[in-house]
């Protein structure tokens, strides 16, 4: 079949989109990188609804041009109360060192639901989803607000399970992108650990071995999902790893419609994060670089520090995401506002040595003469 490059259905002049990145990305971040040429993105997994509206608000007053929103796909989870306070004893002694006494949170995570309709009001170009997936209904109801649907997939199946709901595009994500893994579907291998810890009673879903089995790289995953998707009229968006215009050319040349880089917009100007995590990002090199799963709960790639180390031999035992995540986002707040690094989640992909602390419109300047150079062509003939 043959159809449109994803980047040039959404109007972008560049096939380039900005990872979404919750916690750390901003409205005027996504602003400068659409008003520059590729696709700004908010990730929106821990906003409000009504913080949603206002972030999408702000990204329309500083550009007229497309842009997208993510979302976490997640039910709110009902943990059994002595997993949470197993947990909370865990994190006891990190707390301490704040004079910080660690307690459950009002609430595990926003609703998805109303997120989901704070989604379809804002009416972004693009609606990217992560963790989950939509179902055949909610798909449509998106089209039907003008959005162009992304799902997230880590493997294959993944990938056919998205374009079989109707999504527009996949962003085939390897194990080399920094942040959590998307992973989703169950693989049927099991896992002599038994279920993730604080996975509610029969509720299915990846477990430990799942996770571990989808930690495929880029350059196996793209290609494969190309082969599956290309003949359905679904792109491909390939993440994980991609850092200069060089890597862009490399992901087209695997079928590629168009490459997600997150890392490399981490460190620019506009980006939400503080000067502790700006620091880190400067010092860190690929191998600095593991997945754990002792911040949030679920497996995501960080750089090392303090907090990952001194948890590391409890891993197995945290409560799966969100309610490590919400029971760790104090003391990590409290880090931040320190200035301390040991105890942030400094999530960043393999790549993170070649991130450069830019402007957003400055770096996506610099990947467009990357990307032509690599490409042997002018900008207008790219």
């Amino acid at each position: 079949m043959t159809f449109q490059p994803l980047w040039r259905a959404l109007s972008l002049r560049l096939p380039i989109l900005q990872g979404p990145m919750t916690g750390s990305d901003t409205p005027a971040l996504a602003a400068a990188v659409s008003a520059a040429g590729g696709l700004g993105m908010l990730g929106c997994g821990m906003r409000s609804p009504s913080a949603m509206a206002e972030a999408a608000a702000e990204v329309r007053r500083r550009t007229d041009r497309p842009f997208g929103l993510n979302l976490f796909v997640q039910d709110t989870p009902t943990p059994d109360p002595a997993t949470v306070e197993r947990a909370l004893a865990r994190l006891a002694p990190l707390y301490a060192e704040f004079g910080l006494q660690p307690a459950a949170p009002a609430q595990w995570c926003e609703d998805f639901a109303s997120q989901f309709d704070a989604l379809v009001e804002a009416r972004p170009a693009v609606a990217s989803f992560t963790f989950g997936i939509l179902n055949g209904a909610q798909v449509e109801r998106l089209h039907g607000a003008g959005c162009t649907v992304i799902g997230t997939a880590t493997t294959v199946a993944e990938a056919i399970a998205w374009a079989d709901v109707g999504a527009d595009a996949v962003c085939a994500s390897g194990m080399e992108a920094g942040g959590h893994r998307g992973t989703f579907l169950p693989m049927g291998r099991p896992d002599p650990r038994g279920p993730v810890a604080g996975q509610p009673a029969g509720q299915s879903g990846p477990s430990h071995a799942d996770f571990a089995a989808a930690m495929v790289g880029t350059m196996a995953l793209v290609p494969q999902c190309v082969d599956a998707l290309h003949p359905r009229g679904v792109a491909v968006i390939a993440a994980g790893g991609i850092m200069d215009g060089r890597g862009i050319a490399a992901a087209q040349a695997l079928g590629a419609d168009a490459v997600q880089m997150g890392t490399a917009f981490l460190a620019c100007t506009e980006s939400g994060i503080g000067q502790a995590y700006r620091d880190a990002l400067a010092r860190a090199q690929g191998t600095d670089t593991r997945v754990t799963r002792v911040f949030s709960g679920r497996p995501a790639r960080g750089i090392v520090n303090t907090m990952m180390e001194r948890l590391a031999r409890d891993e197995a035992a945290i409560p799966a995401y969100p309610v490590q995540n919400a029971l760790t986002g104090t003391l990590r707040r409290a880090a931040a506002a320190q200035g301390r690094d040991d105890y942030l989640s400094l999530w960043a992909g393999q790549g993170v040595a070649a991130a450069r602390a830019l402007p957003a419109g400055e770096l996506v300047a610099a990947l467009e003469q990357e990307w032509c150079a690599a490409l042997g062509r002018s900008p207008s003939q790219a």
